[in-house]
């Protein structure tokens, strides 16, 4: 039994290693997952805020939602007006995850007016 004298030792820093990373990768996950949470949350607001506009017939509707971006943290990616003032954005928000560096998340909506003849 003398020669696993200090082996406790050994195996209580390889817990505590283990540990670490799994923590640390926990950490990771959870900055992606609330990166991506606020890029869908801004992508939601462009969508509506330059849908409003292009609705009043507002030829800078996809300014007004790059704005709203912004204001959220977002860069508008993409924005397109369709004729039937249906828009459609994509914004990407940065993340930073330590050793992985500076990453995007992203995000895209659709919003516009609910055609008269819908189905409910």
């Amino acid at each position: 039994m003398s020669g696993e004298r200090g082996s406790a030792t050994v195996w209580t820093t390889a817990l505590a290693a283990v540990l670490a990373l799994v923590g640390a990768a926990v950490v990771l996950v959870g900055a992606a997952v609330v990166a991506r949470h606020r890029a869908g949350a801004a992508a939601d607001l462009a969508a509506l805020a330059a849908a409003a506009q292009a609705v009043r017939g507002d030829p800078g509707a996809c300014a007004t939602g790059a704005a709203l971006a912004a204001a959220n943290g977002a860069e508008l990616v993409s924005c397109a007006v369709g004729p039937d003032a249906v828009v459609r954005v994509e914004v990407s928000v940065p993340v930073r995850l330590g050793p992985l560096g500076l990453l995007a998340a992203g995000g895209r909506a659709r919003a516009g007016p609910v055609p008269w003849d819908a189905d409910p």
